[in-house]
């Protein structure tokens, strides 16, 4: 039990002290976190020698219920920033049509190519705010306040121990789906976690309440006040951004060549379509990285719940 508080601890660190917690690297460690958590918890459970069935596995029963929706929640927001990726990467081809021929017919083409990515990106803003509404939201992420109240208390001390370790895991739970949550989906997924007390709790709650600062500076940094909405995602943002860039160096090349066809001279265009491309390859890959973590996850929590519910009948 002591190595999975100092594992639980180690991880949370790990994580603050790593780059902005709202970039795809750092939403993957978290995904990997909550896969390497439930999957030692699951094989703790077979040392402390809990009597078959019992409240113990409803408990556990209900944790992964909810970790289930919020992950198929996230899943559901990084199918949202998929789809715009596609959409931004035809405007990505309809650029390099224009460099090879930036008459005005393809201009048109590549500005209605930009105008539909712009609009892609904010349907999934917007059906990702709604989803967060929907889904996200009432799962509550919120740090569960019994686990500082009654820390001395023999209540927690239920089932040889296993309900410390279930609520010390619900707590991490919490935090690492709002991460995920904020930055795959909207950062109105749901309030900051209270953490009153929990940096004087030490061990793995002061862990906890380090990495809910650090979520809170970065929100604040970005603007990303109680009402501000929209996906967090670096990667997502500086795609965006970066689709803006190339528009407006196409106005500007094209307005420097008045009635006139483009020549060469538009290298500036190029230079803005590769970063471009450059953005979406790091989005593509990093989405589909986090999309096969929360699949793993997925089956990894299916198993446990079959493997537990065994040795309850057995």
């Amino acid at each position: 039990m002591n190595a999975f508080f100092t594992s639980l601890a180690r991880g949370l660190d790990e994580l603050s002290g790593g780059g902005g917690l709202s970039s795809l690297p750092a939403l993957l460690r978290a995904a990997a976190l909550l896969r390497g958590l439930h999957s030692q918890l699951t094989l703790l459970v077979g040392q402390l020698h809990l009597p078959p069935g019992g409240r113990w596995l409803d408990e556990y029963m209900d944790e992964t219920a909810r970790l289930w929706d919020a992950c198929l929640a996230v899943k559901h927001g990084l199918a949202a920033v998929e789809r715009y990726c596609a959409t931004a990467t035809c405007a990505a081809a309809a650029l390099d049509d224009w460099l090879q021929d930036p008459s005005p017919l393809s201009t048109r083409q590549v500005m209605r190519a930009i105008s539909a990515s712009r609009r892609e990106a904010m349907a999934a803003e917007e059906e990702n705010r709604a989803l967060s509404e929907a889904r996200i939201a009432p799962l509550s992420l919120q740090l569960d306040e019994r686990l500082l109240l009654r820390a001395a208390d023999a209540w927690l001390s239920g089932f040889n121990g296993f309900r410390r370790l279930l609520y010390a895991l619900h707590n991490a739970n919490s935090l690492l789906l709002l991460m995920l949550a904020s930055g795959a989906v909207s950062c109105a997924a749901a309030g900051p976690c209270s953490a009153e007390g929990a940096a004087d709790a030490g061990g793995f709650m002061a862990s906890i309440a380090m990495l809910q600062q650090r979520m809170a500076e970065e929100a604040e940094a970005d603007g990303a006040g109680a009402a501000s909405t929209g996906i967090r995602m670096y990667e997502f943002r500086c795609a965006r951004a970066a689709v803006e860039a190339a528009r407006e160096e196409v106005e500007r090349a094209v307005a420097a060549a008045g009635p006139r066809k483009c020549d060469d001279s538009h290298g500036g265009v190029k230079d803005k379509v590769d970063e471009l491309r450059a953005w979406l390859d790091v989005l593509r890959t990093g989405t589909d990285g986090l999309v096969c973590q929360l699949d793993d996850f997925l089956d990894d929590i299916v198993e446990g719940r079959k493997e537990l519910s065994d040795l309850c009948s057995h």
